[in-house]
C-alpha cells in the first residue's frame, strides 16, 4: 500500500537524489545553495524575493541560503539603484567560477539519478513532474 503512494515513492527518489548529489557535488555546494548560484548565474542579479521564487524557497530559507552564501564570498548584495528599499544579490567572481565548475556536475548527477530510465522515459518523467507542480 505505502509503495503506491506518490509521497512515498517522490521521497525515495528525492532522498535516491541527494545521495548520489552529496557524493558527487563540490563541496562546498549544497542543492540549495547550487539552485540558487544557477539561477543568479542565469539571470545576473535578482531581489532576495525573486530568488526564492525562482528556487521554490520560503522566504526563511533563501534568507538563510543567501546569508550562507554572503559569508563564503559567494554572492555580493547591493542596493538596488531604481529602488532603495531593495537589494539585489550577485554571484561575486568567486561565486561565477565555482558555479561554472559546478554546472556540469549537476547535469552529470541528473543522469546519474535517472540512468535506469531510456531518454524517452526520462523526458516523460521529467514533463509528468512539470506538470503535477
Amino acid at each position: 500500500m505505502l509503495a503506491d503512494q506518490i509521497g512515498h515513492i517522490l521521497r525515495k527518489a528525492s532522498q535516491r537524489h541527494g545521495t548520489i548529489f552529496s557524493s558527487a557535488m563540490l563541496p562546498d555546494l549544497t542543492p540549495t545553495r547550487f539552485a540558487a548560484m544557477v539561477i543568479l548565474y542565469q539571470k545576473k542579479s535578482l531581489s532576495q524575493n525573486q530568488l526564492g521564487r525562482a528556487t521554490a524557497m520560503d522566504v526563511a530559507t533563501i534568507k538563510g541560503v543567501v546569508d550562507r552564501m554572503k559569508a563564503r564570498g559567494l554572492v555580493s548584495i547591493d542596493q538596488d539603484p531604481d529602488d532603495a528599499r531593495r537589494n539585489l544579490i550577485a554571484l561575486t567572481r568567486q561565486g561565477q567560477e565555482l558555479i561554472k565548475k559546478a554546472i556540469p556536475i549537476g547535469v552529470e548527477i541528473s543522469g546519474q539519478t535517472l540512468s535506469p530510465l531510456s531518454e524517452p522515459e526520462r523526458d516523460r518523467l521529467t514533463a509528468l513532474l512539470n506538470k503535477i507542480i
